[in-house]
């Protein structure tokens, strides 16, 4: 380990630029996922469509995704969050939209016999009760992004792939070490992490 003590700052750079391209699209993800989910969990048909558009760039790969958006985006991070915001988007969605399936419908029935409108029985009786299907996706979303984000460095995005490719292309072990180890870290923390937020909310259904 000689290289590692004298490039700390270009470690942590390289985690930081990871954590911001991951960050960021699973931030527009999710945002674009919540509507998606809701508006579709009652739209069969649209689900469907939803899902199919979403599924077939979920099965670009991660290089020729990041390819295709070069000429409209140039290269650098913003087409790496928009592709990671796309892989995210089936992912969510599909967790989303099963949340809102799995309600008892007699559950809406006794919120609106309550006098609950629309946008509260949503706030306050069916997020609630699909939160534990949006915490998977979450988690599965969060840990498959880390790893795509890696291939980034192809388009000069940064993130701990960087580090990986430049020890391919040295023939140098260490960095290779490096970077995948800290990108294993990464994924393993966020499953670890969202892993303990389930447990938790069923510890708090169940009491």
């Amino acid at each position: 380990m000689r290289w590692a003590p004298k490039h700390i700052d270009e470690i942590l750079l390289a985690l930081w630029q990871h954590l911001l391209l991951v960050g960021s699209a699973m931030l527009i993800a999710f945002v674009i996922s919540l509507f998606l989910g809701i508006f579709t969990a009652r739209r069969p048909k649209l689900y469907a469509v939803v899902l199919s558009v979403t599924g077939m760039i979920f099965s670009i790969p991660g290089l020729a995704l990041f390819a295709l958006l070069i000429p409209l985006l140039g290269i650098g991070m913003l087409p790496a969050i928009v592709g990671l915001t796309a892989y995210a988007l089936m992912i969510l969605t599909r967790n989303i939209a099963s949340g809102f399936h799995a309600i008892p419908p007699d559950v809406r029935d006794a919120a609106l016999g309550m006098g609950y409108g629309k946008w509260r029985n949503l706030r306050e009786v069916e997020l609630p009760l699909a939160l534990p299907f949006i915490i998977t996706g979450l988690r599965i979303a969060t840990t498959t992004l880390i790893g795509i984000a890696t291939v980034a460095a192809y388009i000069n995005a940064g993130g701990l792939g960087a580090i990986i490719f430049a020890g391919l292309d040295q023939r140098f072990p260490e960095k290779i070490l490096i970077g995948g180890g800290l990108t294993s870290l990464l994924a393993i923390g966020a499953d670890l992490l969202f892993l303990g937020l389930q447990r938790r909310l069923e510890r708090r259904r169940s009491a």
